[in-house]
C-alpha cells in the first residue's frame, strides 16, 4: 500500500527548521538537500561546455542526456522532445515567435482568461504581430471554472493554436484539458498547455491530456530555477525557430539558446528522483519498479495527502465571516486565493510574515483572472500547499486569520 510520511519528507528539506511555514510553494518550492547535494557535487567533479573532447565536457553532456530522460519520466513524455530553458515564460516567448512564422490574417488562436500572463502575452503579442485573430475563453466567475462548452464557438477551421492551464496559479482550478485538446486536434488545431501550476501536484501523462506542447518549471516541483516544455520529437522536428549559424539543427537542440547551466540541470534530476521517492523507496516486490512508475505512484499519493491537508484550511477559512475565499472549482490544485474585511492583501500578509507565515500577496501574474474577479487593484493573499507542508502549517496560518477578526 503507497502511503505518504510528511514528517519523512519534511526532514528531506533544510529550509523548514527556521520555524516558518511555507506557504507560499505556488511561487516557488523550497529544495531538498539531495538537489543541493547533486547541484554541489557537479560542480565539485568539474565541468566543462558540450562538445568537448576532455572529460569535464562529457559530464556536462552526460548531465544533459540525464536530466531529459528525468523531465521525460515525470511528464509521460520523450527525452528527444524535452526543450530546456531558463523559465517557462521564456521558452513560451520562443515557441510562439516560432509557431507565428506559419501565422496569418486569416488565422486565430485561442486563449483563456484562467491562465497566468505567460501562457497568454506571448501568444497575443505573436498573433498581433501576424495580423492573426485572438478569440477568448471566459471563466465563470462565481466558481472560476473554465467550461469545455464555450469551445464549440471559439474553434473554427481558422483555429491554428489553443493555450490552455493545466492549473490556475490562483485559484487552483484544473480544466478538462484533454476535452479542450480533443477540440483544438479537431479543427486541426495545436494545444499548447501550461502545466507549471499542475505539475507539483498530480500524476502528469502528456499523452493523455492531449498537449502538443507541455510547459513546467523545476523550481515549482523541488528543483532549481529550469524550464521544459515537452513536445513530440516529430512535431518539433517540422518547425523553424530562429537560432545562431553554427549551433544544433537538431531537435531538441535547435530550441534552446546559449550554454546550459549544467550543474542546476543535475538538480533537476535529483528532484525528479526526490518526486519518485515521496511515497517511500521502490520496493523490489513489486513489478514495475521504473522511475516514471514510482513517479505515478508518489504524485497519486502526494496528491490524496495534499488535498486532505486542503479540505482542513478549506473548512478553517470557510468558519471566518471575515475572510473571503476565491475559487469553487471541482478540481482544484490545494490553492487558496483569499482576502480579509477591512485590510489590504499586502497588509494581510505582511502581519501573517510578523506569525512566520509566508504566503503571496497581489495578482500573480494571473492578470487577465484578477481582472474578472475584480482584484486587479492589490489583488488577494495566495497560499498554496505543497507536499512538505503539514497540519501545524495550515493551522499556524488559521490562528494567524482568526485573529484579524
Amino acid at each position: 500500500m503507497v502511503t505518504f510520511d510528511v514528517s519523512r519528507v519534511r526532514a528531506l528539506y533544510p529550509a523548514l527548521n527556521d520555524g516558518h511555514a511555507y506557504l507560499d510553494g505556488a511561487a516557488g518550492t523550497q529544495v531538498p538537500t539531495a538537489v543541493i547535494e547533486a547541484i554541489a557535487d557537479a560542480y565539485r567533479a568539474g565541468l566543462g561546455n558540450v562538445g568537448g573532447a576532455f572529460p569535464a565536457s562529457d559530464r556536462s553532456g552526460g548531465i544533459v542526456d540525464e536530466c531529459r530522460r528525468a523531465v521525460a519520466d515525470l511528464t509521460g513524455g520523450q527525452p528527444d522532445g524535452v526543450i530546456i530553458g531558463p523559465n517557462m515564460t521564456t521558452l513560451t516567448y520562443r515557441l510562439a515567435g516560432t509557431l507565428a512564422k506559419g501565422w496569418g490574417p486569416e488565422d486565430e488562436i485561442v486563449v483563456s482568461r484562467l491562465d497566468h500572463d505567460a501562457n497568454i502575452r506571448p501568444w497575443v503579442q505573436a498573433a498581433n504581430q501576424a495580423g492573426a485573430a485572438v478569440r477568448w475563453a471566459d471563466v465563470d466567475i462565481a466558481t472560476t471554472e473554465l467550461s469545455v462548452a464555450q469551445y464549440a464557438g471559439l474553434l473554427t477551421g481558422r483555429t491554428r493554436l489553443v493555450a490552455v492551464t493545466a492549473a490556475s496559479n490562483i485559484v487552483g482550478t484544473r480544466p478538462d484539458v484533454a476535452a479542450i485538446a480533443a477540440a483544438a486536434h479537431r479543427v486541426g488545431a495545436l494545444c499548447y498547455v501550461d502545466g507549471v501550476h499542475a505539475t507539483p501536484h498530480v500524476p502528469v501523462d502528456v499523452a493523455a491530456l492531449g498537449a502538443d506542447f507541455y510547459a513546467t518549471s523545476a523550481y515549482k516541483w523541488s528543483g532549481p530555477h529550469i524550464g521544459f516544455v515537452i513536445a513530440d520529437p516529430a512535431l518539433l522536428e517540422t518547425l523553424r525557430p530562429d537560432r545562431l549559424a553554427p549551433a544544433p539543427a537538431e531537435v531538441p537542440g535547435k530550441f534552446e539558446r546559449g550554454t546550459a547551466a549544467f550543474a542546476d540541470l543535475a538538480g533537476v534530476v535529483a528532484a525528479v528522483e526526490h518526486l519518485a521517492g515521496l511515497a517511500g523507496p521502490p520496493d523490489d516486490r513489486v513489478g514495475d519498479n521504473s522511475r516514471r512508475q514510482r513517479l505515478l505512484a508518489s504524485m497519486a499519493a502526494a496528491e490524496a495527502y495534499e488535498q486532505d491537508l486542503f479540505a482542513r484550511l478549506l473548512d478553517g477559512m470557510a468558519a471566518m465571516e471575515h475572510v473571503t475565499l476565491y475559487g469553487k472549482a471541482a478540481r482544484r490544485t490545494p490553492t487558496a486565493f483569499f482576502t480579509v474585511a477591512r485590510y489590504s492583501p499586502r497588509a494581510v500578509a505582511e502581519r501573517l510574515a510578523a506569525a512566520r507565515v509566508n504566503v503571496w500577496d497581489g495578482d500573480n501574474y494571473a492578470w487577465e483572472l484578477a481582472g474578472v474577479l475584480g482584484l486587479r487593484d492589490g489583488g488577494a493573499v495566495r497560499a498554496g500547499l505543497v507536499h512538505y507542508n503539514d497540519q501545524a502549517d495550515v493551522d499556524r496560518l488559521l490562528t494567524a486569520l482568526a485573529d484579524f477578526a
